[in-house]
């Protein structure tokens, strides 16, 4: 993609181009939804499946002349927004599907986590990336912190030749569903995101170790006896539940 036609943030934006998996994409977006948000439309690929598929459809856009070319392609049947990714403020009631720009994967997350407008997202980023968020092996900070409000699902890989130009790795669809009882009360976000970062950047072999630096040792030996957690486990390796019932533990220890 040259420079001269790119924005800001869509510098290094892989176009989809493989037809089948453009469907596959739009086939997870749920058919429910109100409306569905796609983030950078680019060339419209994913737009127009989304619509054959009967959604209504805002397509957000920053580069002025592709957004002309989505007005004049899709008229009325598409709202389109001519718009920065990591600024937009989605409306309410919908579900979001996005083509990642490689480059700007982790704060677009980072922007959507923190909103409570949408219900599904559906994003296509590296296969490493969506590794990692969903947890497949281990988790990420990133994952931990909203996993009380999120799901993280892998829901297949994309090779490198259904994008153009080609990218030098694969994509990954990455799928967060908010979940409909959250593990910790939305209220509580703060401390509990404050407790998984000095979980995963304390000192010592293990949750076990890293803990007894944090917590009384009676506290510590409880949750990890209650969730039959080895002392030198890893935090990458916990799951959701777990990590929200650490936050119990502590917040019970403290209001103790």
């Amino acid at each position: 993609m040259s420079r001269s036609f790119a924005g800001p943030h869509e510098l290094g934006q892989n176009f989809l181009v493989d037809t089948r998996v453009v469907r596959d994409l739009v086939a997870l977006v749920p058919r429910g939804a109100e409306r569905v948000v796609e983030l950078g439309a680019g060339a419209g690929a994913i737009t127009a499946a989304l619509v054959d598929a009967g959604h209504r459809v805002t397509a957000v856009e920053l580069d002025p002349r592709r957004a002309a070319a989505l007005r004049r392609r899709f008229g009325d049947r598409v709202d389109v927004v001519r718009g920065d990714l990591l600024r937009f403020e989605e409306p309410d009631g919908h579900d979001l599907v996005s083509n990642v720009p490689f480059g700007i994967t982790t704060p677009l997350l980072r922007h959507l986590l923190g909103q409570r407008t949408w219900g599904t997202a559906v994003l296509l980023v590296q296969w490493e990336v969506a590794r990692k968020r969903a947890a497949l092996g281990s988790t990420t900070m990133l994952t931990a912190s909203w996993w009380p409000w999120y799901t993280f699902g892998l829901a297949g890989r994309v090779p490198a030749r259904a994008f153009r130009p080609m990218p030098s790795v694969d994509g990954g669809v990455l799928v967060i569903e908010r979940r409909p009882e959250p593990l910790v009360p939305p209220g509580e976000r703060a401390a509990y995101q404050a407790m998984v970062r000095r979980v995963f950047t304390g000192r010592g072999a293990g949750v076990g170790a890293i803990l007894r630096g944090m917590l009384p040792g009676r506290v510590v030996a409880r949750w990890l006896d209650a969730h039959r957690i080895a002392a030198g486990t890893l935090p990458g390796r916990l799951t959701a539940e777990q990590w929200a019932a650490l936050h119990r533990a502590a917040l019970h220890r403290t209001s103790s």
